[in-house]
């Protein structure tokens, strides 16, 4: 078992908290995994896919069941849950002293072929560490709360962290409301007909610090073999949509030198991204995880085909160079097929660094309950670099097995989740007095 090294533990006057106050409590708190367990199922059962995963799209019916199951579980605390107009959605238990909320976060909804994990773990636990403070009868110096956020993945409308985003006022609610799905509707109208949007204030006021829970969703953790991680960072994210035209065509008559096809381009495309990884190397990845071709038949050229990149590095100007490359390749692959291109930025976020102080904290806290623990970065979006806008912010990762996440193979040991929940409860002690 590796050993961890230990952190310096915050002292007062640092920025996340004073440490001057002690919650009051009848009883130690202290996370109840079987309950934790219990609810991470019940919740996973709302947009069940049958083969151990679930699909809840951001501002989908299950969506709106997920958020209403997760709303009865607050209320049932006795908390006010209250919606902003995106329906972003915050409950707060009070606090001796009134005042900014520590704040725990992140979301429920997911993508198509979405594991029970991703998101849901931060929100629940979050639950279950007001659920324990308030079977343990402990009242903290400042409030604690819970919040979840529209739309994290983007699988469904661009950006990815569009509820988080609007809720520090890194984006207007008219423009995210205004956001066509790739089904169709708009958010605000998805918005309206599930009657999520509500009246909180946009932005919301900055919380006095905020912390994640969530699967790592990568192999590092696993390959240590340690429990922990505390995370120092996210990655700088590009999304670009590019649509490629050409011209329809027969696939028997035409000859392949007077070809203008969209597909061979989209194809053409593909292959780059991952030569463009691969050549910069480092902590560069790239995907092209959507492509659709019109008509999409098998005996015609396609006339239309729309590609979506995925673009991530740590360094904001090695992501910079990826960009820049992408674009002169772009160009010369449409001057050589006789196509054209269409681009839009879909979503464009540059690296983030959590406060210092909170990844000391997540990292002594661990080492104090006994866990190991390992500083690492992330290398998926989070909730969490929105709210470093704002505030102190940081993350607290477990192990996924296999690395394996967006699958319904997602997993991690039950006791690795109640080790998570049970960093998240004694760091929020200590955050919140």
């Amino acid at each position: 078992m590796p050993v961890a090294v230990p952190a310096p533990t915050p002292q007062p006057g640092d920025a996340v908290g004073d440490g001057s106050a002690v919650a009051t409590s009848v009883r130690p708190p202290a996370i109840d995994v079987d309950r934790l367990l219990g609810r991470l199922d019940a919740l996973g059962r709302i947009g069940d896919t049958g083969d151990g995963g679930c699909c809840r799209l951001a501002l989908s019916d299950a969506d709106a069941a997920g958020r209403a199951h997760v709303g009865g579980l607050l209320r049932d605390l006795g908390l006010r849950v209250a919606s902003d107009g995106l329906g972003n959605t915050v409950a707060v238990r009070p606090g001796r002293e009134d005042g900014p909320p520590v704040l725990i976060g992140s979301h429920i909804d997911t993508v198509r072929t979405g594991g029970r994990y991703d998101g849901n773990l931060g929100v629940l636990a979050g639950v279950e560490v007001l659920t324990a403070l308030e079977e343990s009868g402990t009242t903290t110096r400042r409030p604690v709360g819970v919040a979840f956020f529209t739309n994290e993945e983007g699988a469904r409308f661009a950006p990815d962290m569009m509820g988080s985003l609007v809720f520090v006022g890194g984006m207007d609610l008219d423009q995210a409301r205004s956001v066509q799905g790739i089904d169709g509707p708009t958010v605000g109208q998805e918005l309206d007909r599930l009657g999520l949007g509500g009246d909180a204030p946009v932005p919301f006021p900055a919380p006095r610090a905020f912390l994640e829970l969530h699967i790592e969703q990568g192999p590092v953790l696993e390959g240590l073999g340690v429990q922990i991680g505390a995370v120092t960072g996210t990655q700088a994210i590009s999304w670009q949509e590019l649509v490629f035209h050409g011209v329809s065509n027969h696939a028997g008559t035409t000859p392949m030198a007077m070809r203008r096809d969209a597909a061979y381009a989209a194809a053409e495309l593909t292959t780059f991204v991952r030569r463009l990884a691969l050549e910069l190397g480092g902590h560069q990845v790239g995907t092209v995880g959507s492509s659709d071709l019109y008509p999409n038949l098998v005996n015609v050229v396609a006339g239309r085909a729309a590609c979506r990149v995925d673009l991530r590095n740590t360094d904001d100007d090695v992501l910079a160079e990826a960009e820049g490359r992408l674009v002169a390749f772009v160009a010369e692959l449409c001057r050589a097929e006789g196509v054209t291109v269409a681009a839009r930025t879909l979503a464009r976020f540059d690296a983030v660094s959590f406060d210092p102080a909170v990844v000391d904290l997540v990292e002594a806290t661990a080492v104090r309950c006994g866990y190991s623990c390992a500083r690492l970065p992330s290398g998926a979006g989070h909730d969490a670099q929105m709210l470093a806008r704002v505030c102190p912010a940081g993350m607290i990762f477990v192990p996924s097995s296999g690395g394996i996440s967006h699958n319904p193979a997602e997993h991690t040991d039950p006791a690795l989740l109640g080790a998570g929940a049970d960093v998240l409860l004694h760091a929020v002690l200590d955050l919140a007095g």
